[in-house]
C-alpha cells in the first residue's frame, strides 16, 4: 500500500499594531528576543537577534530582527536607525559564515500585506545558499 504524503499548510496570523493606542501587538519575534518562544538563535546582541526561518525557503534562510518591536517600515522612526544599520552588519557576518557571501545572497523585508509581512514586527530575510531566479514574477 503506498504512503499518504501530507502537507500541513500553517496559518500564521498577523499581529498588527493597536492603532488606537500606538503600542503595538506583542509577536512571536518578540517572545524568541527574549527566549521565551523556542527558535535556533544564531546571533544576539543588545539591538538584534537572528535565528533560522522555521519554514526555509532556500538552504540558508536566517531571520534578524531588532529587539525593540517596530511593525512596519511605515514605523521607522530616526531612532531606530542603530538597529536596523546593525541587521545588515549582522546578516553581512552571518552570510560569510554560511558561505553564501561570495556567489550571492538576498536580503528581504516586506512591508505590510501587499508586500507579503505575515509577522507585524519588522524583520529582514538572509536568503542564500542556491541560484534565487527573478526577485518578482512577471
Amino acid at each position: 500500500m503506498p504512503t499518504a504524503l501530507w502537507r500541513i499548510k500553517l496559518t500564521i496570523m498577523p499581529l498588527k499594531p493597536n492603532k488606537e493606542n500606538d503600542m503595538a501587538t506583542e509577536t512571536v519575534f518578540s517572545k524568541i528576543i527574549r527566549r521565551e518562544a523556542q527558535a535556533d538563535i544564531l546571533y544576539q546582541d543588545e539591538l538584534v537577534t537572528a535565528f533560522r526561518d522555521i519554514r526555509p525557503r532556500a538552504p540558508v534562510h536566517i531571520l534578524l530582527v531588532p529587539n525593540q518591536l517596530i511593525p512596519t517600515v511605515n514605523d521607522v522612526e530616526p531612532k531606530h536607525e542603530a538597529a536596523l544599520g546593525r541587521l545588515f552588519t549582522v546578516a553581512r557576518k552571518l552570510a560569510a559564515e554560511h558561505g553564501i557571501a561570495d556567489k550571492g545572497y538576498r536580503l528581504i523585508m516586506n512591508c505590510n500585506a501587499h508586500g507579503g509581512q505575515e509577522v507585524y514586527h519588522i524583520h529582514l530575510h538572509l536568503v542564500g545558499g542556491r541560484a534565487l531566479g527573478p526577485m518578482l514574477s512577471r
